[in-house]
């Protein structure tokens, strides 16, 4: 079976297939840079990285782009209300964007264009579609006519028919129609502008992502994404804008995430339940916060609570311990028929993991598809302490592939910190079991002191008694 997605342009699963063979372009929406970004936001990233993830481990050659919005009315109102330039503001909430996904392990994007760089591209496109007829000039303001493209509506279903005058649209008696939107809008007082064929001013929100997209993947997308709360008017206005200055497709396959919620209530600074991603840092470890915002399908609301992270976290906790135990076993030479069960039941929750995937990224039948993994491995530790080497190595790398290049929840270098963290908590509780021992040596029960050695070489400790006390250490 090959990759399919639920496409949001007719909302229905298509199989994948990328415009050019092995190679996907892919833009996602990026943040406006006036604010930290918050846990509703991250959900979308952290989604569109894993998909990037599993792309790349499908074998295609993936061009993710993913703007940064540094010019709108949200920064304006926060330069005004700082005293900050908006440069300033930009980069000050920038570095935090940055920060907050390498935080999350969301590998950063090929190309992040800022808006206020491509301000010309912006210019020239609006000139275009001015001369194609689908966008008028008034008084310095530029809007594009929505009536002229005859498949307005067509992701989001919201037709002309039904955004009738004072429906969904704020009355302006200067546009021809009241869906228009604008693609540049006139300088006011105070406000940055810069200089064109219609006046000082800027660009608008819409048209910023239509170019940059086209500039860095060409003028037909394969994947662009973003939350659904963009559907409409946002990328709706993109497909128009697009499609009206190439004539082209502009997106192959749509990708919309649902809702994240709060204690089962929609996020809002009113409400009080405004959550960042730094304050969310500050709640539980990056990798249980991202496997909390994977753990439901990205179709499918998903509600931030202290339950949720409790199991996120205990999840994580499960995974990381079996894989500990992995690595705690000795190797050996030969293969016995313990390797041989395991790696069957491995090799087809690994099949089963990518047939998850492969169905519209389904994360939480993938993830179940991981702690298939996580029993295995606790079956055949519970008895045995020993592994052949290459079948050890094989479980060790499909998990570690799986739950970290795809999913993108960090294994090695936290069984790493971990088990150096339990380092002295070993060394003392090996004092106390030796000190134990010697004293069934001194009452001569030496059946029970040869028992603890013995048990304690089994699980990798090699133990001597020596004329100055006993040693320990463990095998390499």
């Amino acid at each position: 079976m090959g990759l399919k997605i639920l496409n949001t342009m007719g909302m229905r699963k298509e199989e994948f297939i990328p415009l050019h063979d092995g190679e996907v372009k892919m833009y996602v929406c990026g943040p406006t840079v006036y604010d930290f970004i918050h846990i509703g936001n991250a959900r979308a990233f952290v989604i569109a990285d894993v998909i990037r993830r599993y792309l790349e481990y499908k074998g295609f050659k993936v061009t993710f782009v993913s703007n940064i919005t540094d010019i709108d009315d949200k920064m304006i109102r926060r330069s005004q209300e700082t005293g900050l330039s908006l440069q300033q503001l930009g980069e000050i909430y920038s570095n935090a964007y940055f920060e907050d996904i390498a935080a999350l392990n969301i590998k950063r994007p090929d190309v992040s264009p800022r808006a206020t760089q491509h301000i010309p591209e912006i210019i020239d496109a609006i000139q275009k579609l001015i001369e194609k007829g689908y966008a008028y000039q008034v008084d310095g303001d530029v809007y594009f006519d929505v009536s002229k493209f005859e498949e307005y509506g067509k992701l989001s279903g919201n037709k002309m028919e039904a955004l009738e005058m004072g429906a969904r649209i704020e009355i302006n008696p200067r546009k021809r129609n009241p869906a228009d939107f604008a693609l540049w809008k006139a300088q006011k007082e105070g406000e940055p502008a810069w200089y064109s064929p219609w006046g000082w001013g800027r660009p608008g929100w819409h048209i910023e992502c239509s170019t940059m997209a086209m500039k860095y993947l060409g003028e037909t997308i394969d994947i662009h994404m973003g939350g659904k709360d963009l559907i409409f008017p946002h990328h709706e206005n993109e497909i128009a804008q697009a499609e009206a200055l190439t004539g082209k497709t502009f997106v192959r396959y749509w990708i919309h995430n649902e809702w994240l919620t709060v204690e089962g209530q929609k996020m809002s600074k009113s409400l009080g339940n405004f959550i960042t991603v730094k304050d969310a840092l500050k709640m539980c470890s990056p990798n249980v916060l991202r496997f909390f915002l994977i753990s439901a399908h990205y179709r499918s609301p998903i509600d931030f609570n202290r339950e949720n992270i409790r199991l996120a976290e205990e999840n994580v906790r499960k995974i990381l311990d079996a894989l500990e135990r992995l690595k705690s076993l000795k190797e050996r030479s030969e293969r016995g028929s313990g390797e041989e069960s395991l790696l069957v039941e491995v090799r087809d929750a690994k099949r089963r993991f990518e047939e998850a995937m492969d169905d519209d990224f389904n994360t939480p039948l993938a993830i179940a598809a991981i702690f298939s993994i996580v029993r295995a491995i606790n079956n055949y530790a519970n008895i045995n302490a020993e592994i052949e080497t290459a079948a050890k190595k094989e479980v060790y790398e499909i998990m570690k592939v799986l739950v970290e290049d795809v999913l993108g929840i960090r294994v090695e270098t936290e069984v790493e910190k971990r088990t150096t963290e339990y380092e002295p908590i070993i060394g003392n509780l090996m004092e106390i079991i030796l000190e134990l021992r010697q004293e069934m040596r001194r009452r001569k029960e030496w059946k029970i002191a040869d028992e603890i050695r013995e048990k304690l070489q089994r699980i990798g400790f090699i133990i001597e008694d020596t004329h100055s006390g006993t040693i320990w250490k463990l095998k390499k």
